[in-house]
């Protein structure tokens, strides 16, 4: 059974009340609920768009954003880090009008924090990025890279790699699914168009949440996270459309990983699959994938149909 109670939303912008809002303004929530997991109190973000207060027949299209590895926290002070990259830095700290209610919660350590990770270890909350009162913060540089691009590779045999990484997006599976519950309860937005995407970790965790429930996603957008061939029969099935992109220069995550799932998908007779790979790019391939337009323009032109 799926159990969350939502307590509160609370409005945040740069520390104002929302008298000091000026209506039509984007803004951005803060949800507490009670996790499934292990009964704590925890937060989730609600970014609204522009003009989201002065439309109340509109219903908005849902993007849900699932962070990596290193933006693990405790759901309460920690909770900014979800910001780091990702589509709520496009919109609430970039400024960006994009037009979708983005749901971004956080993922608990689950012990990450005991592994000596040194992203997680030497993390600070002062490296929580800042909306601006004027302007916008620079972006961060590109993580370097001395590694060659290669035309030609060999898919990886994943017949022995498990399906998922450990200690991921897949154990807060219930409170993900209870989060989308509450949002449509409580917001003015358009069931036919509730997106899912996530980087690194969340972008395995994407291809976990959207197979175990491909009922409900109107389109997928997994990014430097590849999906094991075993994930593939539903998203299949249901023809959720996907665009995937993977780094020619990732460190991290090997491209040849993403072969498999993808050749499955296509022996399945999936017919709505985009894979995008930027040669240049390191792990940080989000980077350009998100501080782009293209992948906003396409998921607004995607709808549930019924399946």
């Amino acid at each position: 059974m799926r159990i969350l109670l939502i307590t509160v939303f609370t409005l945040m912008l740069l520390g104002c009340d929302k008298a000091n809002t000026t209506a039509g303004e984007p803004q951005l929530l803060r949800a507490s609920y009670t996790s499934v997991l292990d009964q704590s109190e925890r937060d989730y973000f609600v970014y609204l768009p522009q003009g989201y207060d002065q439309q109340d027949n509109k219903q908005w299209p849902v993007l849900m954003f699932l962070h990596g590895n290193g933006e693990r926290g405790n759901g309460k002070s920690e909770l900014g880090f979800v910001m780091s990259y990702g589509p709520l830095y496009e919109a609430w700290i970039q400024k960006r009008d994009l037009p979708f209610i983005i749901v971004a919660p956080q993922l608990p350590m689950l012990g990450m924090d005991q592994l000596g990770i040194d992203y997680i270890d030497n993390r600070q909350l002062s490296d929580i990025p800042k909306r601006l009162e004027q302007g916008v913060p620079a972006r961060p540089a590109e993580f370097p890279t001395k590694r060659q691009i290669v035309r030609e590779m060999s898919a990886s045999d994943l017949t022995q790699t498990p399906a998922l990484l450990p200690r991921g997006w897949e154990v807060i599976e219930d409170d993900l699914l209870s989060i989308i519950d509450a949002v449509k309860q409580r917001f003015n937005t358009d069931t036919g168009r509730l997106y899912l995407t996530g980087l690194s970790y969340g972008g395995f965790g994407t291809w976990y949440l959207a197979s175990r429930h491909p009922q409900k996603f109107a389109a997928i957008v997994p990014v430097v996270g590849w999906g094991h061939p075993d994930l593939m029969a539903p998203i299949a099935e249901h023809q959720i459309p996907l665009w995937v992109f993977a780094g020619g220069r990732d460190s991290a995550v090997k491209i040849t990983n993403f072969y498999a799932g993808l050749a499955e998908l296509e022996r399945l007779g999936h017919e709505d699959v985009r894979f995008t790979v930027h040669e240049d790019m390191e792990h940080d391939t989000w980077t350009r994938v998100y501080g782009g337009e293209d992948v906003y323009l396409w998921l607004q032109k995607q709808r549930q149909q019924a399946r």
